[in-house]
Parts: structure tokens; C-alpha cells; sequence
């Protein structure tokens, strides 16, 4: 394995995926770089560039949204930002979302998000839209994915969302309760992510890995809650559908 030929850029440990390179061997080839981060060449996410340019969105795409505090003492949450990447890890869409109401914590320890990325952010009906048109017909891959989805204000077919957080092969790491995705990235994966403010585009990236590496065993099991309505494949395919940029 080239260390200095650098792989596609998606997540470091996907591309091992897709190169049949085991967890171990990555280990010892790129030690804390995996540890503290599973991104390979996360310099060149686009942070807040909302739809990438001529990005192969596909038939898989994993979902990640952090939100901060409105409301005072009732410290609802809202939507702050959104990331997408495809089935390969690559980023699809990444933005910052206004919230509507006066924000009351903005939980940048954890989101990741202050108000300094407010000035660039985009409009929760702008975000809302963008984000219903790259999941319309699409499968969707998330970590309580039903959290983001209510956050977002839209819904997706049962049937196409795949639930990294219900996953039934994945309870023994939480003694048969629901596992979070930081400790499923740790068992799982053997990665460490969230180790500070959370990065949606990581997390979408982690959650997409533990589907990829369980994709069939996914599938059978949503096949016996939606039978002949799901396809039992290897690997993502392709939909031809395209990011055309900015929004």
C-alpha cells in the first residue's frame, strides 16, 4: 500500500474498503492518522459549499445534521448545518442553516458550529430544498437518521433508509440498546471520531462505512420488514444523477 499515492478523495478508511486493505494493515501503514480521524485528504472538503460540482451523487447517500439550542430552558434543537456524501465517502452537499429563532446555545462544543459561520449560512428552505431533491428516489444511510429527518422538516420512504443505530447486528456493543455512532466507529471500525466538535461530513462518512461493511446483512434484514422491495447487492450503484453546484 503507497502512502504517498494518495487514494481517492473520500474517507481514508473507505478507500481501504474499496481496496480490500484490512483495518489491521491500515493501522500499521498510517497509525494515528487513522486513530484520530477516518477522512484521507480531509483538506479538500468544501466546507459550506452546499451541492459539490459534478459530484456522482448515486443510488447511497448518508446523511449527518448538527443543531444548536432555541427556546431557553426548553432548549429545542435546530438545524445548524447538513452533510451528504455518496456511497464512496465523497462529499455531496455540506451547509450552514440560519436558524429561524434567536439561538440560545450553540453547543459549539459539540456542533461544531458558533455564529461566526452564520454570515454564509444558507436559508432553512433553501437547505430544506436542496437536501429533498438529492434524496428523492435515493436510499438513505443514517445514525437515528429520524432525528435528522424531523429536524429537516421532511420525510423519506421507509423502505429506502437503512438505520446504522437499529441495526440489530450492532446492539451487542451497547449490551442490546441503542449503540451511538462515536462507539460503533471505535468497535466497529476501529476509528475515533468526535473526539472534539462533531463534523457532520465525518460523521456522514462513518455511517456510510458501517453500512458498506455490513450492506448485505442490512438488506436481508430490511427485506423481511419490506419483501421483493429491496435489492441484495454488493456494492452502491450508480443512478447517474449529479451535483450541479452552489444551492
Amino acid at each position: 500500500m503507497s502512502i504517498n499515492g494518495q487514494p481517492p478523495t473520500a474517507s481514508l478508511a473507505l478507500w481501504a474498503e474499496d481496496n480490500e486493505i484490512s483495518a489491521k494493515d491500515l493501522a500499521a501503514a498510517y497509525g494515528d492518522g487513522v486513530k484520530n480521524g477516518i477522512m484521507y485528504g480531509a483538506e479538500e472538503d468544501k466546507v459550506n459549499e452546499g451541492l459539490g460540482e459534478d459530484v456522482e451523487i448515486g443510488q447511497y447517500v448518508a446523511m449527518d445534521c448538527e443543531m444548536v439550542g432555541v427556546g431557553g430552558e426548553e432548549d429545542r434543537s435546530v438545524l445548524a448545518r447538513v452533510s451528504i456524501v455518496n456511497y464512496n465517502g465523497a462529499q455531496v452537499y455540506d451547509s450552514f442553516v440560519r436558524p429561524k429563532e434567536f439561538v440560545t446555545d450553540w453547543r459549539t462544543k459539540v456542533s461544531g458550529v458558533s455564529p461566526n459561520n452564520m454570515p454564509t449560512a444558507r436559508s432553512f428552505e433553501v437547505v430544506q430544498a436542496s437536501v429533498a431533491e438529492i434524496l428523492k428516489d435515493n436510499v438513505l444511510v443514517g445514525h437515528a437518521i429520524k432525528n435528522d429527518l424531523d429536524v429537516l422538516m421532511i420525510g423519506h420512504p421507509k423502505k429506502d433508509i437503512r438505520d446504522t443505530s437499529r441495526f440489530i447486528g450492532f446492539r451487542k456493543y451497547a449490551s442490546g440498546r441503542t449503540p451511538s455512532l462515536k462507539k460503533l466507529a471505535i468497535e466497529v471500525l476501529g476509528v475515533q471520531i468526535q473526539s472534539g466538535a462533531h463534523s457532520s461530513v465525518e460523521d456522514a462518512r462513518a455511517t456510510m462505512l458501517l453500512f458498506r461493511r455490513f450492506k448485505q446483512q442490512f438488506d436481508l434484514e430490511h427485506a423481511k420488514r419490506f419483501p421483493q422491495r429491496v435489492r441484495v447487492e454488493g456494492r452502491g450503484a450508480k443512478s447517474g444523477k449529479k451535483g450541479k453546484g452552489k444551492k
